[in-house]
């Protein structure tokens, strides 16, 4: 390992005297670069940001001015120089630092505002191969990094925000602070490395490679949280490069700032009714759906939804998968409900919600796709688990039918229904439902019989809400999100109404699972996938 040369201690206050600006995205150039003049900082630039800040007319040098060299190789080469990086890394108050720059006319560069090539915007777009290539940043990360280890002296921006911060202080002071350096350097690194993860991941989807060798996760903050899962824990909320339509990508238009149980709960909801086709609502409290339904609107499948546990519902989160009316906000507001997200809301349903000024009611662009790839991340001690987004989708033709009984049309629909609310529930999991609508959900046992009774108080409990002499399961189908190890979670299935069941199959004792169907009476299909949740 190197030893730390002997340096100086930074000075405090830097007046910058030179600034190097090249970006792609030239937003709010305009005025930064009149500000940056205005304070006697000459201006430096390259290619299409130096002909901008020309057009301004405002005086601008090209980095070609001060190497020697033109831009060459279609723009790949034009701040790779020593004359650039030296200005940059060069620490002023070293006297064989000095010495190297006055042998060598390298003049110190104190300011770098740099956005680097849009990389990710071009795969974003559905750009090819050879086009995002083009768009990986070779010089901009370098210069960012270079500024950034020299943060005693040089100030990086990588973003209009850290650049209205150094204006900020250039007007007040008319200098940059070292706080002020040492914070807008590790926001820098912070960005190259984003950037980096960025393109290893594309690059290594690219190649098919599933599980390379290193991976990074990046995020950009979207906000601080008052605190995490408890009020002891700090929490934090990050963006990736992920379009994907949800709760990250959502717009808040009103209520208290969203926790960090909110925004998971909110996730969990709006995943499951992207799963439906026909109008659906979904109720979720502690990650876990306790009522899912479809209808002939919003309104009745929040009603249906609502009846399966009104109990757990209260200050849940609801996720529908069409936009709102009035209507439909009305009967939502009816109970206290921490979180709405919907795909769009009309005035008159947003006026509805304004009049419960706790309640967050978040609007995306669209619904996610339940069929995207994608991954998911969980944090581990010392590491984090990956895998590929649950895409799995089982329709009638996938059913192996194991029974002697075959199941009616109807039953069919209510075990698809079933099975697709179970993948999104935390396992153990057993579903009852029936004609569009959960009866019964039992969540996160650790044993599957357990999550067969549990699901089938909810399901009694409903019923007598309702004024039913019977329990919701009654005639209901039971899915189970992984093989029955035994037939007591079976038989605890019929027991409580159900005519159906379907699972995943696989059991060394399926044979004894399908003989206590058969001799209920009840038909069973087996899916040939698990959909385990933990």
């Amino acid at each position: 390992m190197p030893a730390a040369p002997d340096f100086p201690p930074p000075p405090d206050r830097v007046v910058p005297g030179r600034a190097l600006i090249s970006l792609s995205d030239k937003s709010g150039l305009e005025v930064a670069a009149r500000a940056l003049h205005d304070l006697g900082v000459e201006l430096v630039s390259t290619g299409g940001t130096r002909a901008a800040i020309a057009g301004f007319g405002l005086p601008v040098k090209d980095v070609a001015d001060l190497t020697g060299f033109p831009e060459m190789m279609d723009g790949r080469v034009k701040t790779l120089h020593p004359v650039v990086h030296g200005g940059l890394l060069g620490v002023r108050d070293a006297p064989t630092h000095a010495q190297a720059m006055a042998e060598h006319g390298i003049g110190p560069i104190d300011l770098v505002w740099i956005d680097l090539y849009p990389f990710e915007a071009t795969v974003a777009s559905g750009g090819g191969f050879e086009a995002a290539v083009e768009n990986i940043d070779i010089g901009g990360p370098a210069m960012i990094r270079s500024s950034a280890k020299n943060h005693g002296y040089v100030t990086v921006c990588v973003d209009k925000a850290g650049l209205d911060e150094t204006l900020a202080a250039l007007k007040a002071d008319g200098a940059t602070s070292l706080e002020l350096r040492k914070r807008l350097a590790a926001r820098a690194f912070a960005r190259t490395a984003a950037y980096d993860a960025a393109v290893s991941g594309w690059f290594a989807a690219q190649v098919g490679d599933e599980a390379p060798a290193r991976k990074t996760i990046a995020g950009s903050l979207a906000q601080t949280l008052r605190y995490g899962e408890n009020p002891h824990q700090t929490g934090a909320f990050y963006r990736t490069g992920e379009t994907r339509p949800g709760v990250a990508h959502a717009e808040q238009v009103q209520g208290k700032e969203l926790g960090y149980n909110n925004i998971a709960d909110a996730d969990a909801a709006y995943e499951l009714v992207a799963e439906f086709a026909a109008p659906a609502c979904v109720i979720v409290k502690h990650a876990n759906p306790c009522g899912v339904a479809v209808g002939r609107n919003l309104s009745e499948a929040y009603a249906r939804a609502l009846e399966c546990d009104s109990v757990s519902a209260f200050g849940g989160v609801i996720a529908v998968n069409r936009p709102l009316n009035g209507a439909d906000a009305r009967a939502i507001t009816d109970i206290f409900t921490e979180v709405v997200i919907a795909p769009g809301a009309d005035e008159e349903a947003r006026a509805v919600f304004a009049a419960k000024k706790n309640l967050r009611l978040l609007i995306t662009d669209g619904l996610p796709d339940p069929q995207e790839v994608g991954e998911v991340f969980r944090s581990v001690a010392g590491g984090f688990l990956v895998q590929s987004r649950d895409r799995s989708l089982v329709r009638p033709e996938d059913l192996k039918i194991v029974t002697r009984r075959q199941p009616t049309p109807q039953e069919i629909e209510d075990m698809l229904f079933a099975f697709t609310v179970a993948k999104h529930v935390k396992s153990n999991a057993i579903v009852y439902a029936k004609d569009g609508q959960t009866a019964g959900i039992g969540a996160g046992q650790m044993n599957r019989r357990d999550s067969a009774r549990i699901a089938a108080i909810r399901a009694r409990e409903a019923g007598e809400a309702k004024g039913l002499a019977h329990s919701l399961a009654e005639g209901s189908a039971c899915a189970s999100e992984a093989f029955f190890p035994f037939a007591d979670g079976l038989l605890e299935a019929v027991a409580a109404g159900a005519t159906s069941v379907i699972q995943p199959g696989g059991s060394i004792r399926d044979e004894e699972v399908i003989a206590a169907a058969d001799e209920k009476g009840i038909a069973m299909a087996f899916t040939g996938t698990r959909v385990f949740r933990h």
